[in-house]
């Protein structure tokens, strides 16, 4: 056997393609991608969902114009137009990535699915034929796919994911979800103003169940207006027919559906590698194991994003990209990535962030807190919103004043959170924060500064 040898490896084109800048260009570097450049988030995640959301949500702003005695009537979401603009945007960005990737002498671009053979030797099946290659480094980011649950895959009916459904030629008039989660959420949004009818089919008794109780429990009251809410309830069956499914729950009802979208959770991928030939081992939940400075349990493997990350978001294996990229280049002066304090957002009406602990943490952990709240009703910038629901809850160190985590329902809170997080990632403490920096009036950050302010410490 022929093994062409490279210096460094990466697998993976989403964020592992942004671990080789031009600092590598004195290395023969190839970069391994089965599916596609920019991988999840620019493809079938962050990027198309958030489009397709603000879409939905400029929709929704008509719909509710009359709340601002504004009279306007929606009449259409004109789905292909909308899924056409994010999608041809999206896939020349795609093209553009791997075609500058594959114009760089010193990059080699191998599109197929990589397995390891031994120790830093791959085979790859580029389906025209096998390129056994070895390395002196690898980079593993081959990230996650959809899980998708037993009685969904027995019943060898069709269905999508968040992989296939935004992309779909026409919205269903009946679309039942199974999950509760982030992209449950958020695509139930997009397709229920693209006109369809709403099912949510979820095992926990809220939505957004890891979010702080405060939130999932107003967000899920907020959402049994807009969506049929099946809660506390798994899916044991599905049949029917393709365009007439019918979900069967344990506790014996039914739902009916022209079509399904699972979105129950991501597995990583760790599991096409065969890992265990190159020496790497894995969580059991299928996260590579990797140290603080993100080297895996073989030498020379580093790993990053959905693979081994705690924290499966796209700022996270940025952040993790960074790290191995210095990392490799300076193995005498290693950097570490940290996890405490990562911030994250729901891109829903409303909007969801937070950062920390949350309420049911601090009780679990046995810490002792105070919590700040005030909603957006309680500010100028909330009247002229008319919002009766938004708010921002702070949760605080007695004494010390310590931010202990964050969490916002409301408009621009993926925004408004910002402040909290610097707060927290700092050690800024919440009367400091407060009271030291102006506030803009009538803005809608005095929102974060009263619920600040109300923490009583």
């Amino acid at each position: 056997m022929t093994l062409r040898h490279h210096d460094l490896v990466v697998i993976g084109a989403g964020s592992g393609n942004s671990v080789v800048d031009d600092s590598f260009a004195d290395l023969d570097v190839a970069i391994i991608e089965e599916r596609w450049f920019g991988g999840t988030c620019l493809n079938a995640g962050c990027i198309p969902s958030k489009m397709l959301v603000y879409t939905a949500h400029v929709a929704r702003t008509v719909r509710k114009a009359g709340a601002y005695d504004v009279d306007a009537e929606l009449r259409t979401l004109r789905w292909r137009e909308a899924r056409d603009r994010v999608f041809q945007r999206l896939d020349a960005e795609r093209d553009n990535g791997r075609n500058g990737r594959e114009h760089e002498a010193w990059v080699t671009v191998y599109e197929g699915r990589a397995r390891f053979t031994g120790f830093r030797t791959l085979r790859i099946d580029t389906g025209d034929g096998t390129v056994d290659v070895s390395a002196g480094q690898i980079v593993l980011a081959a990230g996650g796919r959809p899980m998708v649950p037993g009685p969904v895959v027995k019943s060898a009916l069709p269905y999508e994911t968040s992989d296939t459904v935004m992309r779909i030629d026409s919205p269903p008039r009946r679309l039942a979800i199974l999950g509760g989660g982030y992209i449950a959420v958020e695509l139930a949004e997009v397709f229920a103003e693209a006109g369809s009818s709403v099912a949510i089919v979820e095992k926990e008794e809220r939505l957004l169940g890891p979010q702080d109780e405060t939130v999932a429990e107003r967000f899920t009251d907020l959402a049994r207006s807009r969506f049929d809410l099946r809660l506390g309830r798994e899916v044991t069956a599905v049949d029917g027919r393709p365009g007439a499914l019918r979900l069967t729950l344990d506790d014996g009802s039914t739902a009916e559906a022209e079509m399904l979208l699972v979105a129950v959770g991501r597995v990583p991928n760790s599991d096409r590698l065969n890992l265990e030939a190159a020496g790497i081992t894995s969580h059991d939940d299928g996260r590579v194991i990797v140290d603080e400075h993100q080297r895996t349990t073989a030498e020379g493997v580093f790993a990053l994003g959905d693979m081994c990350s705690p924290v499966p978001l796209k700022h996270v294996a940025n952040r993790e990209a960074k790290v191995v990229a210095h990392n490799l280049r300076h193995p005498d002066d290693l950097t570490t990535c940290d996890h405490e304090l990562v911030p994250a957002a729901v891109f829903t009406q409303p909007q969801i962030a937070s950062v920390g602990a949350t309420e049911q943490d601090c009780r679990d952990l046995g810490l002792d807190y105070r919590v700040g709240m005030t909603g957006y009703g309680d500010v100028a910038y909330g009247w002229a919103m008319e919002d009766t629901t938004g708010f921002c809850k702070v949760l605080a160190e007695p004494g010390t004043g310590r931010i202990l985590g964050a969490h916002l329902m409301g408009a621009q809170a993926s925004t408004l959170i910002q402040p909290l997080v610097l707060a927290a990632t700092l050690g800024i403490d919440a009367v400091t924060l407060a009271k030291s920096p102006y506030w803009i009036h009538p803005a809608l950050t005095e929102v974060v500064e009263n619920a600040l302010l109300d923490l009583s410490l």
